[in-house]
């Protein structure tokens, strides 16, 4: 029977419509960085210490610098290394008595033994001449864990989002739902930066979260969805190198603009311009064949033939005529659940999506925690994705998908295991083992948004990425508490955590069929003998073997 892949081998797998229509969308992968990583540039921790008008007074005073004021008015912690930055001396610093030269510990020698500590009573100053929604609702000390809530709302957002996204997307279409999500995104993304107060930032944050990773993961499948097999890999892997490239960008765009505010409004104001997508780009056509709207997805298979000046093939006819839907209209999430494959599908994919996004959001908190140059740091951290789609791309047509992604997610959680045990002194091999992390996780991510989509029907598909991804969501909620909280107990703990949740990664991965030369899956019965292709591919792959030896 004829499929629209046969279709496609007549008009351009991946002519000029289609070079055109993965070029826009590849902005919308670039534009959603903020979103998923903007938390490290927004919410950025500087170098803080309790504020207090008497000692700003003395310090003009006695003329100290910032060091003396720090040195002689901020208590010091037992191991005389760091600064206690939520406490305060309990003294009156208006007292005529206090000298210029250690003014503690004259003090303590004039007889006066009453020195204790307290909170800070005044708010904060903070050793930055930039502005975070830190610094601007003072979220540290015993507010700190309001930072970890902004980043886990979003979170939260997108996996609630990614649910019902997914199933509009499969009900009503990838375009409108598109375009709706594109618009939301806009307008909270302004919201956010417009925000008067914290809970009014975090609603407006939850809300963008909510519709802002179906607006990436629809256009993902829709670009996925017009092409032809030869070229869906590459599709999916230059659709994630986007996303490494407004990694960068950000890096560029936070280091220049120093205000939170202006720097969330101007990172959101491109998906205004998307919603011009309403005039360029059409319904997907396997979507509308799956719902039986054959005669529109006629037109825009015609379109696709004319744009790539190709003919409309004879076959176009015969799809129309005898192209029946074996499966359901209307998507059920349990169609998810249902069949033996596919809910094993189900299951190994969410688990996967959890632990990438644990390690890899992880990995980007943990440096940014530690990090003395965030911006540099961030932007050498995001070269080193660009390797990894290289990867991709050279081994998943010659070896497959799942060895080397199997072999990424293992190697990045040994490398996440060794750099827990290795010494403060070997900072440069810190880096090094974190680069490698950071590689192994992106090509796991990209890899998986890759195979998701190959190894659901079409009535479905949408719907799969979304439920499965969504854990990827839940990973993302509970990661700031991961990185944040358990570093509180042992400092590289959150990293054995990561090694864990990767290594287990990489053997699930074994458990997928191999999707490298399949077509996409149009119905449950195709999706259900993948593994069964998978075998012979196998078979076939000896049997040449043996008479080529013959």
């Amino acid at each position: 029977m004829t499929s629209f892949d046969d279709i496609l081998d007549d008009i351009g797998q991946f002519g000029l419509f289609q070079k055109q229509l993965f070029l826009i969308m590849c902005f919308i992968s670039a534009v959603f960085t903020p979103i998923y990583v903007g938390i490290v540039f927004l919410g950025f921790v500087p170098g803080f210490r309790c504020s207090n008008p008497a000692i700003e007074e003395l310090r003009s005073k006695c003329g100290w610098s910032i060091e003396q004021e720090i040195n002689y008015t901020v208590p010091w912690l037992d191991d005389s290394t760091q600064t206690s930055q939520c406490l305060q001396y309990d003294i009156d610093w208006n007292r005529t008595s206090l000298s210029c030269i250690d003014p503690l510990g004259n003090l303590t020698k004039s007889g006066y033994s009453n020195i204790t500590l307290t909170s800070c009573t005044n708010g904060w100053v903070y050793d930055t001449t930039r502005s975070s929604i830190v610094t601007e609702f003072n979220l540290v000390c015993d507010d700190a864990w309001k930072l970890d809530l902004f980043q886990s709302l979003v979170n939260l957002g997108f996996f609630l989002g990614s649910i019902f996204i997914g199933y509009i997307s499969d009900r009503f279409g990838r375009k409108p739902c598109l375009l709706t999500s594109l618009l939301i995104t806009a307008i909270f993304g302004v919201l956010v930066a417009f925000a008067p107060t914290y809970p009014w930032l975090i609603t407006f944050r939850f809300i963008q979260g909510l519709v802002s990773k179906g607006t990436w993961l629809s256009a993902y499948v829709l670009v996925a969805e017009f092409v032809g097999l030869d070229h869906r890999r590459t599709v999916g892997i230059v659709y994630q190198v986007a996303f490494t490239v407004g990694l960068l960008t950000l890096s560029g765009v936070a280091y220049g603009i120093t205000n939170w505010r202006w720097l969330q409004l101007v990172v959101t104001l491109p998906n205004f311009v998307f919603l011009t997508y309403y005039w360029c780009v059409p319904e997907s056509p396997r979507w509308l064949i799956s719902q039986n709207r054959k005669t529109e997805a006629n037109e825009i298979i015609k379109q696709i033939a004319k744009r790539n000046k190709k003919v409309v093939p004879d076959a176009l006819q015969i799809l129309m005529e005898k192209q029946e839907i074996s499966d359901k209209k209307v998507p059920s999430f349990a169609d998810l659940f249902r069949t033996p494959q596919i809910r094993k599908y189900t299951f190994i994919l969410m688990y996967i999506w959890f632990s990438c996004a644990v390690i890899y959001q992880g990995l980007i908190m943990h440096m940014g925690s530690s990090s003395e140059n965030i911006y540099f740091d961030f932007f050498i951290f995001g070269l080193v994705e660009f390797p990894a789609a290289l990867i991709i791309i050279v081994t998943v047509d010659r070896i497959g998908r799942r060895y080397p992604w199997a072999v990424a997610c293992i190697i990045t959680g040994l490398t996440c295991l060794v750099t827990a045990f290795i010494p403060e002194g070997f900072h440069g091999l810190k880096i090094a083992l974190g680069c490698v992390s950071r590689m192994g996780i992106t090509l796991s991510y990209e890899m998986i948004c890759l195979v998701n989509a190959e190894l659901y029907p079409t009535f479905i598909r949408n719907l799969g990425v979304m439920v499965c991804s969504s854990m990827c969501d839940l990973g993302g909620t509970i990661t700031p508490f991961i990185v944040y909280r358990l570093a509180n107990i042992w400092k590289e703990l959150p990293l054995i955590v990561f090694a864990v949740t990767g290594i287990i990664s990489g053997i699930l991965v074994f458990f997928l069929p191999e999707t490298k030369g399949c077509a996409l899956p149009e119905t449950i019965e195709e999706a259900e003998t993948l593994h069964r292709k998978d075998k012979s591919m196998k078979t076939n792959i000896t049997y040449l073997e043996v008479k080529s030896k013959e």
